[in-house]
């Protein structure tokens, strides 16, 4: 046994030592009686870090996984955190709410103990609840912090942590570093004379919600009378997006019935993700039946939406996250009446159709970094300095956020906008369909594609990040038969960009007027992303037709696998 052996047997003692849990300190044990050092190095080899959407990974033991001893140190650093920038302790209010995976509620109150012994006073949701619920309750309470356990879309045995700071944005640099410091120095916050109290929310805060949703959705005579069917995958969206959308008037919505009730196995989805393939066959199956013109679904914790809308001969479509964006954003502006001028942003990585839609509507356009915290801190930012008006936001992940109640992605208002627009379709004669070839009419077709590839195990994630760098040194002179005009990686030059585009992996192969291609992992799994976003120009109506679109979308999907080949990840 080597000298690196001793100490990785050591260190992991010393967890099972110090973990709450006697069902991740027994798994754990028994990898180390068993001298599985392979799996071992994987369990601490890579501590959780906050990504994209804060912390994630698989329920297991170690600090490479999701448990409660992680849970429990990362809001140790929370609390020491928010003492250390706060004077007064009784000031302090941290909202805490939890999705329906198995380990949601226990993650949560392990959560909340924490606080309240640290002193810090708690409001929490005794049930398991939508992620934009508890985003806006920590805006309207004008709260210091909000946590939310959940993995979002991820399958069933995954769980996360999700922080926001006190203007209810996902936390950002540094303020991520400084609380991966203090779990790293394990300078946890001193003990309470007394711990502080944890109240539970009532049914008040969810009507508060609702009514923000009434304020701000489109008003006008507009018919709601087409069906809709609606799934919340085994999540926790279904109650409140039924609500919301009943409250709107769409009274002829049925909700998928083997989804309906939360179940963080999500027995009738292998992955609970609404963008891939298949997951809303059962949804689709139920349109069928009903003939519904609107197909609409939320991930497990409500905080995207997908959409489903008749095909152009039979059958349903699904909609990507860029067509939905499109639609939504041209929607809203059309409908805005708010001064000063609206403001809507997109992330880097989701198509640059938003830009020329901004302009036919003379909005401020504004690209981010992967990620609604940075979609917000850019809002905010450019609501202080330009005295522009958030108005919409969105990314290609079928992410949405519309008005300005949760500052975050909100699945459930987003449904209820995209029922407003299918009515409104429907009340001039036109489909879903017909609406996006007018758009592509008036400012080219775009069309968008997407490649993953997964590297698991150690030297994985280097070996993902290291074909970023094969991309920047040798580029490829063209990607389906389209040249190659210039490279940007997005590592370098950060103080050239605004604050919510600092130094990233992600690199940019640019395609001059006919699109672009990016290269990015993920930051939530050991995925790299390709992102192909493809356009031309459109001159007849059959230009702009679904089979158009599908052969643009087909070079879109060899320009992105032709860049994983380029850069050795594939042969």
């Amino acid at each position: 046994m080597s000298r690196d052996d001793d100490a990785l047997l050591a260190e992991a003692r010393a967890w099972v030592e110090e973990d709450p849990d006697p069902e991740t300190r027994a798994e754990l044990s028994a990898l180390i009686d068993a001298w599985r050092l392979d799996e071992l190095r994987e369990r601490f080899g890579a501590p959780l870090e906050f990504g994209t959407a804060g912390l994630r990974g698989v329920v297991g033991a170690g600090p490479s996984r999701m448990n409660q001893s992680v849970v429990e140190r990362t809001t140790r650093a929370v609390a020491a955190h928010l003492l250390a920038s706060h004077a007064d302790a009784t000031t302090l209010l941290v909202v805490v709410g939890f999705d329906a995976r198995t380990t949601s509620r226990r993650f949560a109150d392990a959560a909340i103990r924490v606080l309240t012994l640290a002193g810090i006073r708690v409001r929490h949701f005794v049930e398991p609840c939508p992620t934009p619920l508890v985003a806006f309750a920590a805006r309207e309470l004008g709260a210091t912090a909000a946590i939310v356990v959940t993995a979002s879309h991820n399958p069933a045995e995954y769980n996360g942590y999700k922080l926001y700071g006190s203007n209810a944005v996902q936390i950002v640099p540094p303020v991520d570093a400084d609380i991966e410091r203090l779990i790293r120095e394990r300078d946890a916050p001193p003990t309470a004379t007394a711990p502080a109290t944890a109240e539970p929310f009532d049914g008040d805060i969810v009507e508060r919600y609702l009514a923000r949703l009434d304020e701000e959705r489109p008003g006008g005579d507009r018919e709601r009378t087409l069906a809709i069917v609606y799934t919340p995958l085994h999540g926790v969206g279904g109650v409140l997006a039924t609500s919301a959308l009943a409250r709107a008037g769409f009274t002829d919505v049925a909700v998928v019935p083997e989804q309906a009730a939360p179940d963080g196995t999500f027995p009738t989805a292998r992955s609970p993700n609404p963008e891939e393939p298949g997951t809303l066959a059962l949804a689709v199956k139920l349109a069928s039946s009903r003939g519904a013109k609107l197909v609409l679904a939320n991930d497990p914790d409500a905080d995207r939406l997908a959409v489903s809308v008749p095909a152009e001969t039979s059958g349903y479509r699904a909609l990507t996250g860029n067509q939905i964006g499109v639609l939504l954003a041209d929607f809203v502006l059309s409908r805005t009446t708010w001064q000063p001028r609206p403001l809507v942003v997109t992330t880097i990585v989701s198509s640059p159709m938003l830009a020329v839609l901004a302009r036919e509507h003379d909005a401020r356009h504004e690209v981010t970094l992967t990620g609604f915290k940075w979609i917000w801190t850019a809002a905010l930012a450019l609501e202080e300095l330009e005295g522009v008006r958030f108005t919409f936001g969105y990314e290609e992940a079928i992410g949405f956020s519309v008005g300005r109640g949760v500052r975050d992605k909100d699945g459930i208002a987003a449904a209820v906008w995209f029922a407003e627009l299918a009515a409104d379709c429907a009340g001039r004669g036109e489909t879903v369909l017909d609406r996006l070839a007018a758009l592509h009419r008036r400012h080219g077709l775009w069309a968008s594609a997407q490649h993953a590839i997964t590297r698991r195990g150690p030297g994985g994630t280097s070996e993902l990040i290291s074909s970023l760098d094969v991309a920047v040194k040798m580029p490829p002179t063209t990607l389906a038969s389209r040249k190659v005009c210039n490279v940007v990686d997005y590592r370098d030059g950060a103080e050239n960009r605004p604050p919510w585009l600092p130094a990233s992996p992600l690199v940019l192969v640019d395609l001059g007027t006919e699109g672009r291609v990016l290269l990015r992992p993920s930051g939530t799994e050991p995925k790299l992303k390709i992102y192909a976003d493809l356009r031309r120009d459109v001159t007849t109506a059959d230009d702009a037709s679904w089979k158009s679109e599908s052969a643009l979308e087909s070079d879109a999907r060899a320009a992105a696998r032709e860049l994983a080949v380029h850069v050795g990840l594939e042969a």
